[in-house]
């Protein structure tokens, strides 16, 4: 089974800022939320064979916390969306062409400067790829935009809907691997979330 996993919490997400490539590590509120995720998932009997995140120092902390003593490969096609000169934006005033992409993710081309979403799918869809067929339990540490694309790309029908919603830090998604393909994705939640409960919109 593969595990995909939003890394914890960082200042930035904490202040609503556009994050992005910055490389900030998690704040307490994070390392909770990672230790948390890894206990649960522990508690439902699972263990990790192999653990792959993106190199950005807040998505390895959240892989070292979920999956301790099992050594964490980086692999850039992991990392966030390239926002470019958006990079640390207010996500409480963005600017007009933001709303705008942020309002339609499907129709929508990103602004200038920034990675369109279909490169995200693309990066992140080639590496998931190289997992089909694995019997190990795999965990994928990783952000939420590219966590979307790895999400679009396993469900071909999905018409861009999971680019409008919204994943919390430290959400977790599930999906079987087998050698004809991938199983469709399932949402596992976010530890100590109340079951049946919606996530609350956020960054």
């Amino acid at each position: 089974m593969i595990y995909v996993i939003r890394h914890g919490q960082t200042k930035l997400n904490n202040a609503k800022l556009l994050q992005g490539r910055s490389d900030l590590p998690l704040n307490e509120t994070g390392m909770e939320q990672a230790r948390a995720a890894g206990h649960w998932l522990a508690g439902q009997g699972v263990s990790f064979q192999r653990v792959y995140s993106s190199p950005l120092v807040r998505a390895i902390q959240t892989a070292e916390l979920v999956a301790p003593g099992v050594p964490v490969v980086a692999d850039d096609r992991l990392i966030e969306m390239d926002y470019g000169p958006y990079e640390g934006s207010d996500l409480q005033n963005p600017a007009p062409e933001i709303i705008e992409f942020f309002s339609d993710f499907v129709h929508n081309p990103a602004p200038d400067g920034m990675e369109q979403l279909s490169e995200v799918v693309a990066r992140t869809g080639e590496f998931v790829e190289e997992l089909k067929g694995t019997s190990d339990n795999v965990l994928i540490s990783t952000h939420a935009i590219a966590m979307k694309g790895i999400l679009e790309y396993l469900t071909p029908t999905s018409g861009g809907s999971y680019w409008s919603k919204y994943v919390g830090n430290c959400e977790v998604y599930v999906i079987d691997s087998t050698a004809s393909g991938f199983g469709v994705p399932e949402r596992l939640g976010i530890a100590g979330e109340t079951k049946g409960a919606k996530p609350t919109p956020g960054v």
